[in-house]
């Protein structure tokens, strides 16, 4: 039986039983010392330890070709998918972000997706698109394991494939993704749900905007290379998980690439952190 199906088990069970965490400690802090990222980001492990816990309980592995998902790296994908859902209330509460899937698949590589467009013309054309990750509205995650592995390494800064795809989960909470998720009540003081997108926007487009002329120049006229990943120019709803990853991963230098953007997202992502949040 695989670890998430122990934890499922488990989660079942009377409160009672389950008070202790059940990922086993030296997976646990491999899994922390392979990322050190996870641990930084919070003092007290033991609060994403339980989330993850929880997260393992509730969703359902598979391996694409062949690949065996073994337990560290469900514990691996369970820790950065809970990463932003730390500081949005238990669990149970928190975990309500992803409530509208169960399965994650892995691959062993990229994934090769067959896509379709049609032209102002109506004609229909046909292509392949090559994938690390995918997250599907009310559908399963898809992930690379080596995309995975590589979170947070030297070659690829503020890069996490996990927090990447779990964050458009959230931005799609309230349909498509568009770079805004369901923003909670009294969001940086706002009075409705109107006025918190909007103030949302408000930061976030001119940081989009700001980036992708960045990326242009870099392309067409040899320009320096942007740090954060040049994906996020495509849209805002590319934007944001990009944004997001490099928030996780790597605080610091994304505070300096982006100093409008880390108010925001604490606002977001640590209500408790700011203010005119009100959560």
């Amino acid at each position: 039986m695989g670890l998430w199906q122990r934890l499922r088990a488990r989660w079942q069970a009377p409160a009672v039983l389950r008070a202790a965490p059940a990922i086993p400690d030296a997976l646990w802090h491999e899994t922390l010392a392979r990322w050190p990222f996870l641990a930084a980001a919070t003092p007290d492990s033991a609060r994403l330890r339980a989330l993850a816990d929880a997260f393992l309980a509730q969703k359902e592995f598979h391996g694409a070709h062949g690949l065996e998902v073994t337990d560290a790296m469900a514990v691996a994908i369970a820790a950065q998918a809970c990463l932003p859902l730390l500081h949005l209330g238990p669990p149970a509460e928190a975990l309500g972000w992803y409530d509208d899937f169960v399965g994650i698949v892995v691959h062993p590589g990229e994934a090769v997706a067959r896509r379709e467009f049609t032209d102002e013309s109506g004609v229909v054309h046909h292509y392949d698109e090559v994938l690390a990750g995918e997250a599907m509205e009310r559908g399963p995650v898809m992930l690379s394991w080596p995309d995975v592995e590589a979170a947070g390494g030297p070659e690829a800064e503020g890069y996490s494939v996990v927090i990447h795809e779990f964050v458009h989960k959230m931005d799609m909470r309230n349909g498509p993704a568009d770079g805004c998720p369901p923003l909670p009540p009294g969001f940086l003081g706002t009075s409705g749900p109107r006025a918190a997108r909007a103030a949302w926007l408000a930061v976030l487009e001119p940081a989009h905007e700001a980036f992708r002329e960045q990326v242009i120049i870099a392309e067409r006229f040899g320009g320096a290379e942007p740090w954060l990943d040049p994906y996020g120019a495509e849209s805002l709803s590319e934007f944001l998980p990009v944004a997001c990853e490099a928030y996780f991963v790597r605080p610091a230098r994304f505070a300096q690439e982006f100093p409008t953007l880390p108010p925001l997202f604490d606002a977001f992502f640590r209500p408790a952190r700011h203010p005119l949040s009100n959560r």
